[in-house]
């Protein structure tokens, strides 16, 4: 079975847009890639070697192709609605990320007029919690109540499940990171929301191979909408507001000179990860970071290229959360062509044991995937 991820944007975008522009958009790589990441262990030769993984690429595409002869054509200019009805069957999944969709538009407003200071509160991981942060996390949960089909939500606000009210068979449980990035809203960069979307009524003792959905929000100069249905034909792809427009599909992440290097403190008593930087800098690598993950793990899918690394050291622990972070986004790279590891395996693979489980990750090309695990 395929999946994709896709990208809408909020704005005026033409409605007798060719399908013919299809093929520039939208990101897509086949379910048997997720599952599980040791039919895509990497091969450990040369430290920065052409390293290639078990499954080649050749399987990969007979898989796309037999697939792809029964996949409903969403085309380029399809409104969020009209996407998801021929991307899947499932009504109740349509509504939950029609709902969702609902909540990334009013948070993407709220966020160009809300208020960014203090409110005097922390929430249970220590960090200081900001109106607009209070803001989006209230309006997800609306969201998820109003959808009528989600059974359990949870926020990295409050790592609690709260019953939503919606039935277990044939539901959803959903985790999120109601603004990613909050702490750089008053400098106006590029902030974004995060969720992931589990069947059932489990978020532990999960995998984020087991989601059936992901998505990310990105408020930036325009409001865009990156989603993706792992059951569904349709690649990752990007919706852009206003009417939440189908704009940009994502199938491959190619190789790149571009890096995004997270947490770079460890470098200090992580030679491993210091050695990885020097690499990208003799490389002459363009640097892209912007001190936000959302916008960095973004310009991965629009740019089709590249590389997100977030490290840790014996000074430096993880921050990022797998169930809130590392999985939804993880679905999104790797079902767009991409790859994702915490040194070791894929991401999708790590079983969720704890709501606030953390991890080192690195997103990105096949190739750079392989360089981060052979030198961490």
């Amino acid at each position: 079975m395929e999946t994709s991820v896709a990208c809408y944007a909020r704005g005026a975008f033409p409605r007798n847009v060719s399908s013919s522009s299809q093929h520039s958009t939208s990101l897509m790589s086949p379910a048997s890639i997720s599952p599980s990441f040791n039919a895509k262990v990497l091969r450990t030769s040369s430290l920065y070697g052409e390293s290639l993984r078990l499954v080649s690429k050749s399987s990969l595409r007979a898989l796309k192709t037999k697939n792809s002869s029964v996949a409903p054509k969403c085309a380029i200019g399809d409104s969020l609605e009209e996407f998801l009805t021929k991307a899947t069957p499932d009504k109740s999944l349509i509504s939950l990320l029609l709902s969702m969709g609902e909540a990334i538009r009013r948070i993407g407003f709220k966020v160009r007029t809300a208020s960014c200071g203090g409110t005097a509160c922390v929430n249970s991981f220590g960090d200081e919690q900001l109106a607009v942060d209070m803001i989006a996390d209230k309006l997800l949960f609306e969201a998820l109540t109003y959808s009528h089909v989600c059974k359990y939500a949870c926020s990295e606000e409050v790592p609690e499940l709260q019953d939503m009210g919606g039935p277990v068979e044939g539901g959803f449980s959903v985790a999120f990171d109601p603004l990613d990035g909050s702490s750089i809203v008053d400098t106006n960069f590029t902030v974004g929301t995060i969720f992931g979307v589990w069947p059932g009524d489990k978020l532990t003792g999960v995998t984020g191979a087991d989601q059936v959905a992901a998505a990310m929000g990105i408020y930036g100069p325009r409001t865009t909408y990156v989603r993706l249905l792992k059951a569904s034909p349709a690649p990752t792809s990007s919706f852009f507001l206003m009417k939440w427009q189908h704009v940009k599909e994502t199938t491959e992440i190619g190789e790149g000179k571009m890096f995004s290097p997270g947490n770079l403190r460890a470098t200090f008593d992580n030679p491993d990860y210091s050695k990885l930087i020097d690499y990208y800098v003799k490389e002459k690598y363009t640097l892209r970071y912007t001190g936000g993950m959302v916008p960095d793990v973004n310009q991965i899918i629009v740019k089709e290229k590249g590389v997100f690394t977030n490290v840790i050291s014996p000074t430096t622990k993880a921050k990022l959360r797998l169930l809130f972070e590392v999985a939804p986004l993880g679905l999104l790279i790797e079902n767009a062509g991409g790859y994702s590891s915490d040194g070791h395996k894929s991401v999708l693979d790590k079983v969720i044991v704890n709501l606030d489980d953390r991890t080192q990750v690195a997103y990105g090309s096949k190739n750079e995937i392989i360089r981060f695990e052979e030198t961490l």
